[in-house]
């Protein structure tokens, strides 16, 4: 409760200082003045909650974002599995997607627009470029990172490729994979956004672009705060899931909203090295002799 009554109080003493500075027209070589305060916002957020379009607008980004992303993970894990596992497809695919990697997938717009016989198909083609690139490297080095004793095990009670594939490179993988999704998911979201500010008919980064060039700053700001809303859930959705997924991992490190672990087996471990009787000089160089021979 504490932790959750402290982000809280960090999230109310930013809008606080925002709403402080645009109030008073404060104007130190950053011109908040020219902001909206947060009043303004709320009221415009209050009329496009009950307005049809903003749902509309909703549903539209969130439709394209799933359909790429979920593309973007199918291909982007095939390939890397592929591409790490097969010297043939290494050779043959790795250059050219080495080649079309460092492109941005905002700059392939042209390309969609004149590819695509309509401007959906053409957005979820770029979110879905947007995340595969992730996807694809994480999943690529997580799969060569891979110690081969795991894999001569199952060889030598009589496993296959299949075998081998399901068994030990998609598990032991699968926490590189999802760190792979958690990048996709964020950048999917700003090349979906670009993309309905160019190209779209309907979503939240078109409705943002219509109110910016209407003078609309309250309506911009809206956009912003939904963008940053659905963003931080769906980065949450694949963060829960790839923890739910690799719950057999230990939890050595600080995990978000765990709670923490009491300490029993260091505790046990701790008392009985406490408790057990110091060797003395000659019982070691006894055991030492021992080992020896």
């Amino acid at each position: 409760m504490t932790r959750y009554a402290l982000r809280v109080s960090a999230l109310a003493a930013a809008l606080g200082l925002w709403q402080l500075l645009t109030s008073l027209n404060v104007d130190l070589w950053l011109r908040f003045s020219q902001f909206p305060t947060v009043a303004d916002v709320a009221r415009a957020f209050a009329d496009r909650v009950t307005g049809p379009d903003y749902w509309t607008d909703l549903t539209d980004s969130l439709t394209r974002i799933l359909t790429g992303f979920l593309l973007a993970a199918v291909l982007g894990m095939a390939t890397g599995v592929l591409v790490a596992r097969s010297r043939l497809a290494e050779d043959l695919l790795g250059p050219v997607l080495e080649v079309i990697r460092p492109i941005p997938a905002i700059a392939l717009v042209p390309v969609a627009i004149l590819l695509f016989p309509s401007n959906e198909q053409g957005i979820v083609f770029i979110t879905c470029t947007a995340a595969f690139f992730p996807v694809l490297v994480s999943t690529r080095h997580a799969v060569r990172a891979l110690t081969p004793v795991w894999e001569e095990a199952v060889l030598t009670m009589g496993g296959g490729r299949w075998r081998i594939l399901g068994s030990v490179v998609l598990p032991g993988a699968l926490p590189g994979i999802f760190g792979g999704l958690s990048v996709g998911i964020g950048v999917s979201w700003i090349c979906v956004i670009s993309a309905e500010m160019i190209s779209g008919q309907y979503g939240v980064g078109y409705r943002t672009w219509q109110d910016y060039t209407v003078v609309d700053y309250p309506g911009v700001f809206v956009g912003m705060v939904t963008i940053g809303v659905l963003g931080w859930a769906t980065s949450t959705a694949v963060e829960l899931l790839g923890r739910r997924l690799t719950r057999w991992l230990p939890r050595t490190s600080y995990v978000p909203g765990a709670r923490p672990r009491p300490r029993t087996l260091r505790a046990t471990a701790t008392a009985s090295t406490a408790a057990a009787p110091v060797p003395t000089k000659n019982e070691t160089e006894g055991a030492r002799d021992e080992h020896l021979v």
